[in-house]
């Protein structure tokens, strides 16, 4: 239908799937790494895109 696609960010400290969201892989194709809050680790940690 359109260019965005959904991608999954997993924590880099507990290694779990968090959050997800969409991404535009023709206007950004590098990966999304931000910064979210971890429920399992309870404070901000770096959340990478996974498939």
């Amino acid at each position: 239908m359109g260019e965005r696609d959904v991608v999954h960010l997993m924590c880099s400290e507990c290694k779990r799937k968090n959050y997800s969201t969409t991404r535009n892989k023709k206007k950004r194709p590098d990966k999304y790494e931000l910064k979210k809050y971890c429920p399992f680790c309870k404070k901000h940690t770096l959340h990478k895109e996974v498939k």
